[in-house]
Formats: C-alpha cells, sequence, structure tokens
C-alpha cells in the first residue's frame, strides 16, 4: 500500500514543502529536480548533508519531492533542510533519529525563529536614519 508523509520547513520567508512516498527508488527531486543535479552546488551538498549523517537503508526505498518556494538560495537550503529532516523523522519514527539531527544541527527539526526587524519612520531601514551635517 502507498503511503504519503508530508512535512515542511521555513526560514526567514522560503517555505519547503516535502512529500514522502513509502513506494520508490530512492530518488529525492527538488521543484522537479533530481538532488544531484540541483545547483548551487553549496546548497547541494549542504542537502546531502542530511543524508551522510544518518546512513539508513530504509531511505532507498522511498521517493522524496520537495517543493520550495519564496526567500533566497540559502534560506531555500535551510528550508529544504529542515523539511526532509521532518518527513524522514516521520517515516522512521525513531527518537535516535531526532538525536542524531540535533546533535548535528539545532534547527533542523525545530527551526529559526530569527525574522526580519521592521522598517520605522524616519528612516530608510528598521535602525538606519538620515546623517545629521551639524554638530
Amino acid at each position: 500500500m502507498v503511503k504519503y508523509i508530508n512535512a515542511s520547513g521555513k526560514r526567514k520567508t522560503a517555505i519547503a514543502r516535502a512529500v514522502l512516498n513509502t513506494e520508490g527508488k530512492g530518488v529525492v527531486r527538488i521543484n522537479s529536480v533530481p538532488l544531484e543535479a540541483y545547483e548551487p552546488s553549496i546548497a547541494k551538498e549542504r542537502i546531502k548533508e542530511l543524508f551522510k549523517i544518518l546512513d539508513e537503508p530504509k531511505l532507498k526505498e522511498v521517493d522524496i519531492k520537495v517543493k520550495v518556494k519564496s526567500g533566497g538560495i540559502m534560506a531555500q537550503t535551510d528550508a529544504i533542510r529542515m523539511a526532509l529532516a521532518r518527513v524522514i523523522y516521520k517515516y522512521l519514527k525513531r527518537k535516535s533519529t531526532a538525536n542524531l539531527f540535533k546533535e548535528y544541527d539545532s534547527s533542523l527539526l525545530s527551526g529559526d525563529s530569527r525574522r526580519k526587524e521592521p522598517k520605522k519612520f524616519g528612516g530608510p531601514g528598521a535602525r538606519a536614519r538620515r546623517q545629521k551635517s551639524f554638530r
């Protein structure tokens, strides 16, 4: 019986949604692009880290599709990592998996709550103000 498991990850404004299909060939696709062909290479390596720290043979029998939008390249990468970690944790249902992820990077399952500070009046940004020419 085919089973689907969903999980999502967020980083800044990037949102990634991962769907794990329990019957597959071990293919990970990001926006319909296989992980091996994903660019830039630094982002690809950061995503592959998950599979290196978690050497699990059950992951060779599942397909994972990830859709990601918004944000910059590295924010998208971190969102993808979080979505993948969450969907793998849901699939394996082992506390040791969560401990491995937390030991490696604490933001893999819980996320990063930092957001942009809102802009205030009197200047172009949150803290920047117009310089004064006197004094």
